[in-house]
């Protein structure tokens, strides 16, 4: 039993209802106010507040529509899918023709928002609470490491951003922060984190942030800021802790019986709790799943991902990434599928790292209670063995990055180069929403996207929507080129 994911469930809901609201949370007045008088006052409060943000997470905005389109549709790795003429503005996201009045940009915009809301509430109030100080110092952690993974996500997509950092706000909440500085904040709140969090939790726990968590994802945040012997050090503090370890099948690294494994750094807790639909289900897994079986059929591998296994000769990860019509799983279920997907002239395909086991569904939305896993040992190994590469430490990056081909059965490279590395990051990665991130960080983006459409000086970050510029009353201003 799933003890901690029921347990926040639950308890989330009052604040979600209270302080998420249907407001984004740049419309500063209402968001602005504080919780209903008497909240903040307990420890279980402080408790409630900081489970509110993890099952924010996993909400439609965090998980489902908008992290797909625009995580993984822009890369390579991804097309639209589906069938024809079903969500056909997903293609404007594959092809580089979206606007910033489109829908996708507010929801992936203001569900992180809204998150940033909820962690601020708790970094601001937690502190005034009579409490049992440890308790108190490693909810505060959390809220941060939770913060730092929302921004990360908002300066990867936008750039500068807006950077609230407590509440109430006010009109400076459309004051746009260079990204530079929303990093430096980043790596404030996590190296915060970092040092009260435990390194692992009791069962009850199990799922909550750690001190591994807040150290894996700063080693990848430095990887963005190009300081890479911060990020070989901290990579190497997770791989020297004893805490985390590869499964060792593939395949099951992305199955229920793994969740919160040796291999999990971090993940979105999911879990299927009748009657609380709003506060348990989780739709990732839904709408990218096979279509006209389980799920929408949307985010499906493309045939340059396909290619790209083959010419590695990686048929381990190829086939627990791409799923074909006709395949039959290793749980026993077989691929029936569409005739025929948007974009695909051979076999419809579908992403394998979305499914969910038949044999598995309860009641509610098709694998709602898979979790999405967010960081894997896997990558903590890459992320050492690019630090090392680009450091000119080749045979440290050579250890770290056989680890991970080893699993899937693939000879190992001695003198690996940094166009080794970034290989294996694709297919150990793929479709987990990082490919069209990594292509602009490495430069990368304009040889490989530039067929599809990506402009240079343009689409290394998406608009700012429209909807919030509105909003500010044009103190926002928008991306160049948008």
């Amino acid at each position: 039993m799933k003890t901690y994911k029921a347990f926040f469930s639950i308890l989330a809901a009052v604040l979600i209802l209270s302080l998420s609201a249907c407001k984004d949370y740049l419309d500063y007045e209402p968001e602005g106010q504080l919780p209903a008088k008497g909240f903040f006052e307990k420890p279980e409060d402080a408790v409630k507040g900081v489970n509110s943000i993890y099952a924010h997470l996993r909400a439609w905005e965090m998980v489902s529509f908008a992290y797909i389109i625009m995580q993984e549709i822009p890369s390579d790795n991804s097309l639209k899918g589906s069938e024809t003429g079903d969500a056909s503005f997903i293609n404007d996201y594959d092809q580089f023709t979206y606007t910033p009045n489109q829908f996708v940009l507010n929801d992936y915009w203001g569900g992180r928002y809204r998150g940033i809301n909820l962690a601020n509430q708790c970094i601001t109030n937690i502190p005034k609470i009579t409490m049992d100080e440890a308790l108190k110092a490693r909810l505060i952690g959390e809220a941060k490491f939770l913060r730092a993974l929302i921004y990360f996500d908002l300066v990867r997509a936008f750039g500068d951003i807006p950077m609230p950092l407590s509440v109430p706000v006010g009109p400076e909440i459309y004051v746009r922060t260079p990204k530079a500085e929303v990093y430096k904040q980043i790596e404030k709140d996590l190296l915060e984190a970092a040092a009260v969090l435990p390194a692992t939790y009791g069962a009850a726990d199990k799922g909550r942030a750690t001190s591994g968590s807040a150290k894996g994802l700063l080693a990848k945040v430095y990887l963005y800021m190009q300081d890479y012997a911060k990020a070989n050090e901290m990579a190497t503090d997770v791989i020297n802790s004893g805490v985390y370890s590869l499964e060792p099948d593939f395949y099951k690294v992305f199955r229920v019986e793994t969740e919160n494994g040796p291999e999990s750094v971090f993940e979105i807790q999911c879990n299927e709790i009748e009657g609380q639909w709003d506060l348990s289900f989780c739709q990732h897994s839904e709408v990218q799943s096979v279509r006209g079986q389980w799920g929408w059929g949307f985010n499906i591998p493309t045939d340059n991902l396909i290619a790209a296994f083959d010419a590695a000769g990686d048929q381990v990860r190829k086939h627990v990434t791409v799923i074909f019509k006709g395949d039959t799983t290793p749980d026993g279920d077989v691929i029936q599928g569409v005739a025929a997907l948007e974009g695909v002239s051979g076999t419809p395909r579908y992403n394998g790292k979305a499914y969910y086991p038949s044999w598995r569904q309860v009641f509610g939305p098709y694998g709602a209670g898979q979790n999405v896993r967010v960081l894997r040992y896997a990558e903590i190994l890459l992320i050492a063995a690019e630090a090392r590469v680009r450091l000119g430490d080749v045979s440290g990056a050579a250890q770290a990055l056989n680890q991970v081909r080893q699993r899937v059965g693939l000879a190992p490279i001695n003198n690996p180069t940094l166009d080794d590395v970034l290989r294996e990051r694709r297919l150990e990665l793929a479709m987990e929403g990082d490919r069209f991130f990594d292509l602009v960080r490495t430069g990368k983006a304009a040889e490989v996207l530039g067929p599809l459409g990506f402009t240079p000086g343009k689409n290394e970050v998406f608009p700012i929507p429209q909807q919030q510029i509105e909003l500010s009353e044009g103190k926002l201003t928008q991306n160049p080129g948008y």
